[in-house]
């Protein structure tokens, strides 16, 4: 197993990773609860807003997770000083 020194600028980007994982969970978990699809005023159908920060943040975490590549399939021990 590799060890990977984590820099200041990585930890700081780990931790935009975790925030935006939880920002995706914390949406799966609103939408489990009320639904995907909401009614508006008149009655109309649309998507519930946690909908869209849930795909926002899953996006965020998966650019953030490619830009600390932690995608590729090497295993690495990681080091924080």
């Amino acid at each position: 197993m590799d060890m990977v020194d984590l820099e200041p600028h990585h930890v700081a980007l780990l931790t935009a990773a975790a925030e935006a994982w939880d920002r995706k969970e914390d949406a799966r978990l609103i939408i489990s609860q009320e639904g995907a699809v909401i009614r508006v005023g008149d009655g109309t159908p649309m998507a519930h807003p946690a909908v869209q920060v849930e795909d926002v943040a899953a996006m965020r975490f998966a650019h953030l997770v490619r830009e600390l590549g932690l995608d590729a399939s090497t295993s690495q021990e990681v080091h924080v000083p």
